[in-house]
């Protein structure tokens, strides 16, 4: 069976929702984070992975950035790619002579985008190609571009209609600084691996469904959960919609807080209610978006990896479910994690897990970590130690957690108010 390396960055909005993703396709050759090939051979690769594991699916309705070079530019395979769903990036080491506009041209034409990648300065090669181009991304931190030269980029380049994309953003200061910079996209480590602001409060409505998520954990009786579900309007709206929906396949309307409950289960409305606290947000400055895309896709795959693990052990994968979901909720409520299992009174295993990455769901979730770093040495070290998992598997059941992801966050999106998407139609 041919082996799949995907790696993937969150792009965000201005406001930090979740835009996009950068692609990083590597065969097994490759397993380090900078090195990609993008010969015809690496060309076939990218194809054979659309091919075979329907990206449609796992990047839901967002777009996809893909590096291409000359050759791959060049390669007719990119017209069996999805228009709707790819970015084309093009490296700058790219020679722009009029083959490679007219290419471009005829890309724009069948309803592609392209980027530039790693943009430094506005030179004449630069300019043959923008009026083409959707994107354009620049590191604000390179060593080749000092800050005037950077305001002066941009300001030549807010002469065009473009959007810039700040990539490689590390921290907070950073993704402040290029927000006041103008830049419409940002991506980087920071977002990926989002981190812990100290001295920030969690909001009334998080702190909620994290009181109502202990109730459940804790398997207090139904009466309890309902009334502090009766206290929360909108959370019994959301429930009430989700239970009736048709995906439920009820032959009856349910109107009871207290039968949706039964009827959802324990276990389903646990979850529930942890995706939902990364989706309450009270301002528009937050990150939740990623870090709830994140999150869900941490769960789905830790549950999936404990599935093989211990196949007939149900409580052991929700347990594995639940580590991937809660390891991002300290850098969301802006608590220590020690607080948070604290308060939740989870089992040792999880709290080691969780605080310390011990034991053998606290070295998975380093495993899932360490893949959505791009670290593929530290990943094939894991996989050695555990002995059950290949890195093929792991890949396709990433995937598959990304699908199942993409599903819960559009599901979500749909008791809400619906928000533009970056990238109008071509």
């Amino acid at each position: 069976m041919k082996e799949a390396f995907l790696g993937r960055l969150p792009i965000l909005d201005r406001k930090q929702n979740l835009a996009a993703f950068e692609l990083l396709f590597r065969t097994s050759e490759h397993n380090k984070a900078d090195v990609i090939d993008h010969s015809a051979a690496s060309a076939n690769v990218i194809i054979d992975t659309y091919g075979q594991l329907g990206i449609d699916k796992v990047m839901g309705k967002r777009r996809g950035f893909i590096k291409v070079d000359a050759e791959l530019l060049m390669d007719d395979a990119l017209f069996l790619l999805p228009r709707n769903q790819v970015v084309f990036e093009i490296l700058r080491n790219v020679t722009i002579t009029d083959e490679i506009i007219q290419r471009c041209k005829s890309l724009r034409q069948k309803g592609y985008q392209l980027a530039i990648s790693n943009a430094t300065g506005l030179d004449s090669q630069l300019e043959q190609i923008l009026s083409l181009v959707n994107v354009v991304k620049i590191n604000p931190e390179a060593s080749l571009i000092s800050e005037q030269a950077l305001l002066n980029l941009i300001k030549k380049l807010k002469r065009w209609p473009v959007l810039l994309l700040a990539e490689k953003v590390e921290n907070r200061e950073t993704a402040r600084h290029c927000l006041d910079l103008g830049f419409d996209m940002l991506q980087g480590f920071y977002f990926a691996q989002p981190e812990v602001i100290t001295g920030k409060r969690a909001d009334p409505a998080k702190l909620s469904l994290l009181k109502l998520m202990v109730l459940i954990v804790k398997d207090k009786d139904v009466s309890e959960i309902e009334n502090e579900l009766k206290y929360q309007p909108g959370l019994s709206y959301n429930l009430l919609r989700m239970v009736n929906s048709a995906s439920m396949g009820l032959s009856t309307t349910v109107n009871s807080i207290k039968r949706a409950i039964m009827i959802l289960g324990r276990k389903q409305l646990q979850r529930w209610v942890q995706i939902l606290l990364y989706t309450a947000r009270q301002n528009s400055s937050g990150d939740s978006d990623a870090l709830m895309q994140t999150a869900t896709i941490r769960g789905k795959l830790l549950e999936f990896i404990a599935s093989k693990d211990r196949p007939h052990d149900k409580n052991h994968q929700d347990r594995a479910f639940m580590v991937g979901i809660l390891s991002l909720l300290d850098s969301l409520l802006g608590m220590e994690m020690q607080e948070l299992v604290k308060t939740l009174s989870i089992q040792k295993d999880m709290c080691d897990a969780l605080i310390l990455r011990r034991g053998y769901l606290g070295r998975q979730l380093e495993l899932i970590e360490a893949q959505e770093r791009g670290e593929f040495d530290h990943v094939q070290s894991i996989l050695n130690e555990l002995g059950f998992l290949e890195m093929y598997e792991l890949t396709q059941m990433e995937l598959e957690a990304a699908a199942w992801a993409n599903q819960i966050n559009e599901a979500l999106k749909q008791t809400q108010s619906s928000e533009s998407n970056t990238f109008a139609p071509v």
